[in-house]
């Protein structure tokens, strides 16, 4: 006889039932049912849950696209905008781009430039320096009309200069397409833009297609995106003519309107610094040139200058146009913002900044402190590049326009300069000539 079998303890601790022999056989005939159950449900249930951190960043971005959605829209909660949180073209936005700033973009703001209090004395020292008949400002839409009555009988004309307007005879279907385009950029928040817009830098009548969008009503997230296309599609030239006639209208009305800056209009500055050549000659030199420049103007844009790496070619170049131009208040921000960027500028530039200060030796006007701060700033960083001759010149101009607290520290400056025709430097590049 063989051994007897140990009795199986069960978990719960009880005793299993004795069976007899022959249930035994039969229960072997027989296919036995398990009584393992697998967990089936435990896999996917593992897979429904988030991770905490994961989950915090989710509901905060979602929150987040919410205040957006019912601060453009006006309204509470609706199941469509939590569905598609990316695309809020609401037709029923009729919020101002300022207004429309969620509190991110107003932190954003913040990093880049601080809330601008302007000093009403500032204010009017500069307004005294003003153009008093400044010259019309033309947009896209003056230069297009221009185009369109010299033309009223053969609109399709070809031209050889690359910076004039080309304008052709639009399909009527073409024109229903971006007019519908038009109507998309006027409320566009985020997401994607559209195709037949993104392809309008790579039209030879770019500006005629661009009339029809209508600029001055796109919105600011739109003009921020449009500024991103053509400045990394466009050659030079035609990105100074969009900064001109489209991007500098746009800044200089926000401006007036709100008192300051949008966001998105502020990247765009910044963006359009991707064409460096373009940013001078079609934001920096026209605004200066147009004598009506107020000191907000030059703080923000300024503060994009400062912020921003240029070349120091252009930023010479941008130097040298600056001084021999008519002066204007804002004239002396802007040729601090350089100074301060500690460039070694050529002698030819280093000359003309001279001449530029020694102009007002005999000029009546009391100059505002920008002046002084400028030419202090200039003094401190390159006072060993100025000639013995500039030195004694900038000394006698002293005598004439000086500030009670300013004046004395640009002459110690000077006093203490070892000026270039005393040493022998190695010689500088020349700068680009705009």
């Amino acid at each position: 006889m063989g051994k007897a079998k140990k009795i199986k303890v069960s978990k719960g601790g009880a005793k299993q039932q004795k069976v007899g022999l022959a249930d035994q056989i039969e229960k072997e005939k027989t296919v036995k049912s398990k009584n393992r159950h697998k967990n089936r449900f435990r896999k996917d249930e593992d897979d429904k849950f988030v991770d905490p951190s994961l989950t915090k960043r989710i509901l905060s971005q979602a929150r987040q696209q919410q205040l957006e959605i019912e601060e453009e829209s006006g309204i509470g909660h609706t199941s469509e905008s939590t569905k598609n949180p990316l695309i809020t073209l609401n037709s029923n936005a009729d919020v101002s781009d300022s207004e429309s700033l969620s509190s991110e973009d107003e932190n954003n703001v913040s990093q880049y430039y601080e809330n601008i209090e302007i000093n009403e004395e500032d204010e009017r020292a500069i307004q005294m320096f003003m153009s008093k008949d400044p010259a019309p400002v033309k947009t896209l839409a003056d230069i297009i009309l221009e185009k369109l009555t010299e033309k009223k009988t053969e609109i399709e004309t070809q031209f050889s200069d690359a910076g004039s307007i080309q304008m052709q005879e639009l399909d009527p279907r073409v024109k229903a397409m971006y007019e519908g385009v038009r109507d998309v950029l006027t409320k566009y928040r985020s997401g994607k833009l559209p195709k037949a817009f993104k392809i309008v830098p790579s039209l030879r009548n770019w500006e005629q297609i661009l009339y029809i969008t209508d600029p001055p009503k796109w919105s600011a997230a739109a003009m921020y995106q449009a500024t991103r296309i053509f400045a990394s599609n466009l050659k030079e030239k035609m990105a100074q003519r969009f900064y001109n006639l489209v991007l500098l209208p746009r800044i200089r009305d926000d401006l007036v309107e709100y008192k300051r800056l949008n966001f998105h209009l502020y990247q765009a500055l910044r963006k359009a610094l991707f064409k460096p050549a373009g940013f001078m000659k079609g934001v920096l030199l026209p605004l200066l040139e147009s004598g009506t420049c107020t000191l907000r103007e030059a703080v923000i844009i300024g503060s994009v200058i400062a912020k921003n790496s240029i070349p120091i070619l252009h930023s010479s170049a941008a130097i040298l146009k600056i001084a021999e131009m008519d002066y204007t208040g804002a004239n002396s921000i802007f040729l601090r913002i350089f100074f301060d960027k500690k460039y070694a500028l050529p002698y030819r530039v280093i000359d003309a900044v001279v001449f530029h200060f020694l102009r007002f030796e005999k000029d009546p006007r009391e100059l505002p402190v920008l002046w002084h701060q400028a030419l202090l700033t200039f003094v401190q960083r390159y006072k060993g590049d100025i000639s013995s001759e500039q030195k004694e010149a900038l000394l006698k101009l002293l005598k004439k326009q000086s500030h009670h607290a300013i004046t004395p520290e640009i002459r110690r400056e000077l006093q203490h300069a070892k000026c270039r025709d005393l040493e022998i430097t190695e010689p500088k590049p020349e700068p680009m000539v705009y």
